[in-house]
């Protein structure tokens, strides 16, 4: 029984074993191509007189030197969506090779990335911004537009006025003032 029993034992830790190192080399989610990098102000970096020493500062004692500091911005395109994205550590960025295949996936405002074919450690990117992909182009904007009137419109000839007694408005519909006259020639 006790023979029984440990080779049960046994055959499930060999099953177990090989299940646990799949799961290691799983991919991480989805794929996409790192389209390009720009530099984007993301903030400036201020360097003057803290504590107390702002209460004389306010007296125009100190000075403050600033500077705009720029950080690397991304485009990871997928099928589906383009991401743009910057590293959370600005300090030390890893640059990465334009042009190549990245796994990631995403999760709040965070996208873990790692190359598919260089590093296989995950480094943590903030997701700016998300749109559908092959929008650049097609995107309306919300704003509200009037609807246009095509002034070479012309009513039809056979139209008659609903009340005859009532007299139409010499306004025109779209509320621009009719051109003003040509000068009188001499």
């Amino acid at each position: 029984m006790k023979v029984k029993n440990s080779l049960i034992a046994a055959l499930l830790l060999v099953l177990a074993v090989p299940s646990i190192a799949v799961a290691r080399d799983k991919k991480i989610g989805q794929r996409g191509m790192l389209e390009s990098m720009q530099s984007v102000p993301c903030g400036a970096k201020e360097r003057g007189v803290n504590g107390l020493g702002s209460v004389f500062a306010s007296v125009g004692v100190a000075h403050v030197n600033s500077h705009e500091q720029l950080c690397p911005q991304y485009l990871l395109r997928t099928d589906a969506m383009d991401y743009h994205i910057r590293p959370l550590d600005l300090k030390h960025p890893v640059v990465l090779p334009v042009g190549h295949e990245a796994e990631f996936r995403v999760k709040k405002d965070r996208l873990y990335l790692r190359m598919a074919d260089g590093e296989k450690k995950e480094l943590e990117y903030q997701v700016v911004s998300q749109q559908p992909a092959n929008t650049e182009n097609n995107v309306e904007s919300t704003a509200y537009r009037p609807p246009q009137n095509d002034n070479n419109a012309q009513p039809p000839a056979n139209s008659q006025p609903t009340n005859p007694g009532v007299a139409k408005a010499t306004a025109p519909a779209n509320n621009v003032a009719p051109p003003p006259p040509p000068p009188p020639q001499q």
